[in-house]
């Protein structure tokens, strides 16, 4: 490994001196380093002469891997601007769960330890993509999730579903969200949906409190095209994806498949589905 691309996020007021810190071990260790222009001026603030060059995100360098310095939300954010390139993604966490991420921030030395040495594995992980009929949609791809949400109303949502063609069924309630394994325990486990082991070929369309108690989340295969078109008293709904919302007008039509690229997730040795339960969402933890 010869090149690394940083991301960041500018809510790391107690942590920028670590980060500096292992920026400064990159260097040491020969490796090229560059970092998001905006997240460079953050941590080189106040003046201070940046001593690594800067990129901007819609012209990421070509490298051997990138570090997102933060927490699930950094991590989504830079997978969307270097996933489509099939770069490796290393998540180390400065924020606060750090689901995605693969270690803390207090051990990225010897997690770049292990990079280096070669012991980690890349997984690789579904993404959607999403479009709609009636406007068009600056980031359609999504990691965790797309979800069709009520915008500024208390009336519900009727969504027409179709699964690969066929009709499947009008949701009526606050929402749909259709995740993929690695958003199973996002927004879809908030509304009851299943945990899915995040390599699974699987998608899963959960309702957003269902007018009926009868539709309950959907495992459906991941080569699956989901079309749902929305009706509701309001002009707009939202659609969120990965978090990041677009406003489509009433009775337009979503289209959600499988992206045509994964995200390259790095996975040190160690890291497993069950740990991550175990550590995490704390499987492990006696309640007694």
């Amino acid at each position: 490994m010869k090149r690394i691309v940083i991301f960041g996020n500018l809510y790391q007021q107690d942590d920028t001196a670590t980060v500096l810190s292992l920026l400064d071990d990159l260097r040491q260790r020969g490796l090229e380093v560059a970092v998001e222009r905006n997240y460079l001026h953050y941590l080189y603030g106040n003046g201070q002469t940046a001593p690594l060059p800067a990129f901007d995100t819609g012209d990421v360098p070509e490298a051997d891997m990138a570090l997102s310095l933060g927490g699930d939300g950094t991590f989504l954010t830079t997978v969307m601007w270097v996933a489509r390139q099939g770069m490796p993604i290393l998540g180390i966490n400065v924020g606060h769960l750090g689901y995605l991420t693969s270690g803390r921030l207090a051990e990225g030395n010897a997690l770049i330890d292990d990079v280096m040495a070669g012991n980690f594995r890349i997984e690789k992980r579904t993404m959607l993509e999403v479009s709609c009929d009636a406007v068009d949609i600056v980031h359609p791809w999504a990691l965790n999730e797309v979800a069709v949400l009520r915008h500024d109303t208390s009336s519900m949502l009727d969504m027409e579903t179709r699964l690969r063609s066929h009709e499947l069924t009008t949701y009526r309630g606050d929402g749909l969200i259709v995740s993929t394994p690695t958003g199973s325990t996002a927004y879809n486990m908030s509304v009851g949906g299943p945990i899915l082991e995040p390599t699974t070929s699987c998608l899963v369309l959960s309702p957003i409190s269902p007018h009926s108690l009868t539709m309950r989340p959907l495992v459906v295969r991941d080569d699956s095209v989901i079309t749902i078109r929305t009706h509701s008293r309001a002009t707009h709904y939202e659609v969120s994806i990965d978090g990041e919302v677009t406003l489509c007008p009433t009775g337009s039509t979503l289209t959600i498949a499988r992206a045509p690229y994964c995200a390259h997730v790095v996975q040190l040795q160690g890291n497993n589905f069950a740990s991550t339960l175990r550590q995490k969402l704390l499987w492990g933890t006696d309640q007694r």
